[in-house]
């Protein structure tokens, strides 16, 4: 294990969660961001600084072995600006500054989210990126300045793409789905929920990049759950946890889309335009490179880790921010999606 690891946005949601199993495992870990952990530790170091000031990213990596660049504007932040300013041009700084002070391992964590709607699944590694929005596109662009940074200059880098991340802490969409159930409200399903869903447990992922930064390199995997099933059957599991009256209703996939699309624009819904366009389609990647190479062994299934999540968003709720930096981390205002459950009651089915 190395001495120091960098973690960029150690105090995000992921980000902080990886920062714990690197200090569990003996690792000395500096924090780079511009808000601090919500813990202590001995070996916690934090540098402030955002990603595109080149010198706090110069200080920030040096004397450090290891970097795990995790800063990124996530699909909630809706702001087509930062996905390019943060997830393109702080990655090339990062780069930049990682060859600069000869950083012996990268881990770029990037997103399913380059693939879009994917033609076939099971997605591989060998899939052939194909964003169908400007978040994706963004975390592709940071996946090509790394291979470049590769090819270029001999940076030694690991490219790891998560599916969508669950688990104890994470709130932003997850949270609105909490409520409804919670409240015994109706949740909406496109076309029947009948779409495969994977999605990964956040210690699942960590445990990935932590052995993909023991790799010597380049390499790229696809992490998520080796168990899961469809978006109704998720949907379903929580509901008969929690023992509400809450029912799965079906509605169209393109209407409901394009009107999702429209208020997220109109700045009446904190959905983005990846939301809504993969909530109803199927979406899963195959891990067996991981499972082979980096011995990969997921814990969580889709049905355990949505359940580990919501029980701590049960023991938690009471003490939950209105707000905060990640978004990850932080309750959603719900705007025109609150008006979503009453009209479902109105709905037959």
């Amino acid at each position: 294990m190395v001495n120091t690891a960098l973690v960029t946005g150690g105090s995000g949601y992921f980000g902080e969660l990886l920062s714990k199993q690197l200090l569990e495992q003996g690792t000395h870990v500096r924090v780079f961001d511009l808000n601090f952990p919500g813990f202590s530790h001995p070996n916690l170091e934090f540098f402030k600084g955002t990603i595109l000031d080149r010198n706090a990213v110069k200080q920030a990596v040096s004397g450090v072995d290891k970097v795990f660049h995790n800063v990124a504007q996530v699909p909630l932040a809706k702001d087509v600006d930062l996905f390019w300013s943060i997830n393109k041009d702080g990655t090339q700084i990062l780069a930049d500054e990682a060859v600069a002070a000869g950083v012996v391992k990268l881990i770029y964590t990037s997103s399913s989210a380059v693939f879009g709607v994917p033609k076939e699944n099971p997605v591989t590694e060998n899939t052939e990126p194909n964003p169908a929005e400007d978040y994706g596109r963004a975390k592709l662009a940071g996946e090509i300045i790394c291979k470049k940074a590769m090819q270029r200059h001999g940076l030694d880098v690991t490219i790891v793409r998560p599916r969508t991340i669950l688990g104890h802490g994470r709130l932003g969409i997850v949270q609105i789905l909490f409520d409804w159930i919670e409240r015994g409200l109706d949740i909406p399903v496109f076309a029947g929920g009948n779409n495969r869903y994977q999605f990964v447990h956040s210690d699942d992922l960590a445990w990935a990049c932590i052995a993909a930064s023991d790799m010597s390199g380049f390499a790229e995997y696809n992490i998520g759950a080796a168990e899961f099933g469809t978006m109704r059957e998720l949907l379903q599991t929580v509901i008969d946890h929690t023992g509400t009256e809450s029912r799965i209703k079906s509605i169209p996939m393109g209407p409901t889309a394009i009107a999702a699309n429209l208020a997220s624009t109109l700045g009446l819904s904190p959905l983005g335009p990846y939301h809504s366009l993969m909530y109803g389609r199927s979406m899963y990647f195959d891990i067996s490179k991981a499972q082979k190479e980096l011995y990969y062994t997921p814990k969580y299934s889709n049905s355990q880790m949505i359940i580990d999540t919501y029980d701590w968003y049960q023991a938690n709720k009471a003490s939950l921010s209105k707000g905060g930096a990640s978004h990850h981390k932080s309750p959603v205002k719900q705007q025109i999606l609150a008006l979503i459950p009453y009209v479902l009651r109105m709905t037959p089915g």
